[in-house]
């Protein structure tokens, strides 16, 4: 079905976000997790897919609760969900996102003394005073109290019972990688972190967390960037990829061995057919995963490729703002024409493997996907997996 963003014959892209692909994944997720159980990760406006359409599809596949970044995504979120339990990541600001809290049912999670004064100075219609996450760093050094400052927090609550902790969390710095020892490090101290709190629920793992297993995966695990089919650990990535990115071609040009192509003029090593397309960091499409006359191109990683009538082709010269040219001498003299569509990333260019030649990660790939594409989105029945899209 369509999904907004510019028409289809006026956007110069389009992305194709398989919504089954996305309960599938989460599915998966929630089997590995267990016996925990699998919230989502949906800030940033799912990873850059929908909010809305992303926890639908999510809600659909069994998930319950879910995580954003700030209040306003929990308001946005709560409409489409209205049943879920939302927790939101980074902490209160004031006593108005407090309010903004309360009104919403939004969960704050709780991770400095600020936060801690603030929550404590609002009161919640609910039998349980103040309902809240508490967040312990374990080795971050971004969010989150220290263990003594959370030992002192469960001394003051025996007293006060001004709060209600209905979870205490950590998270993972280098869970992609099992055998950083600081994966170990971290399980210990979260470890002593829920002594301090018996009887809460506890969550330590993100994405990368889940394929750790065993005493990592605690009581609730919070996949992010694997839901979207992103690779969240070395090795094999097990998901299916969720968005499919594509740029249409605006012109096709013959160009002769020794000329020049885009800024910098890179040149071009034989006679050349290229395929411009509508495409460029304005969307999100990184002017570093160019081909040459980029600082990764020095240390000798080759740019970026898409993909096109069944074969890989490569981009040529540096990406620009709104254009990005491909070598499709391949394919021969009239296999392309305008209007055709390369695939950027998606089941033939793994997101991970664009986000490398950019020199950067998937995460940011997706949460850079600009206003200038259409937008189509595949559903399918929760149960059987049957494709019932309206294209």
């Amino acid at each position: 079905m369509s999904g907004g963003g510019l028409e289809p014959h006026l956007a110069g892209g389009r992305l194709t976000i398989d919504l089954s692909a996305l309960a599938e994944n989460y599915r998966f997720l929630a089997a590995r997790s267990a016996p925990a159980e699998a919230a989502a990760v949906v800030k940033a406006d799912a990873y850059g897919i929908g909010i809305r359409p992303a926890a639908r599809a999510l809600w659909t596949a069994g998930c319950r609760r879910f995580f954003v970044a700030l209040p306003h995504e929990g308001v946005a979120l709560r409409e489409a969900v209205p049943d879920s339990e939302i927790f939101v990541l980074n902490g209160l600001f004031g006593t108005e996102a407090a309010a903004v809290h309360r009104e919403a049912r939004l969960i704050p999670v709780l991770g400095s003394q600020s936060d801690l004064s603030i929550w404590e100075a609002h009161g919640w219609d609910s039998e349980d005073p103040r309902p809240c996450v508490i967040h312990v760093d374990t080795g971050m050094n971004r969010l989150g109290l220290t263990y003594e400052r959370a030992r002192a927090l469960v001394e003051e609550n025996a007293l006060t019972g001004a709060l209600t902790p209905i979870l205490v969390m950590s998270h993972l710095a280098c869970a992609g990688t099992p055998d950083d020892p600081m994966n170990a490090r971290q399980l210990s101290g979260f470890q002593a972190v829920r002594m301090l709190f018996p009887g809460v629920p506890a969550s330590l793992c993100n994405s990368a967390g889940i394929f750790l297993g065993g005493d990592f995966l605690c009581d609730l695990t919070r996949p992010g960037i694997a839901l979207y089919g992103g690779a969240a650990a070395d090795g094999p990535n097990p998901m299916k990829p969720v968005v499919t990115a594509e740029t249409r071609v605006a012109q096709v040009r013959y160009a002769r061995a020794g000329e020049t192509v885009s800024y910098a003029a890179t040149p071009l090593m034989r006679d050349t057919i290229i395929a411009v397309a509508s495409t460029g960091y304005a969307d999100g499409y990184h002017r570093s995963a160019s081909s040459a006359a980029v600082p990764l191109r020095k240390l000798g990683q080759p740019g970026a490729s898409g993909f096109l009538h069944g074969r890989e082709v490569p981009l040529l010269g540096r990406v620009t703002m709104d254009l990005t040219m491909f070598d499709v001498t391949d394919l021969g003299a009239d296999a392309v024409a305008v209007g055709d569509h390369i695939e950027l990333f998606g089941p033939n260019m793994p997101i991970d493997r664009m986000a490398d030649a950019a020199g950067t990660i998937s995460y940011e790939v997706l949460t850079s996907l600009g206003q200038r594409y259409h937008r189509e989105y595949i559903e399918a029945d929760a149960k059987s997996g049957q494709d019932r899209s309206k294209r």
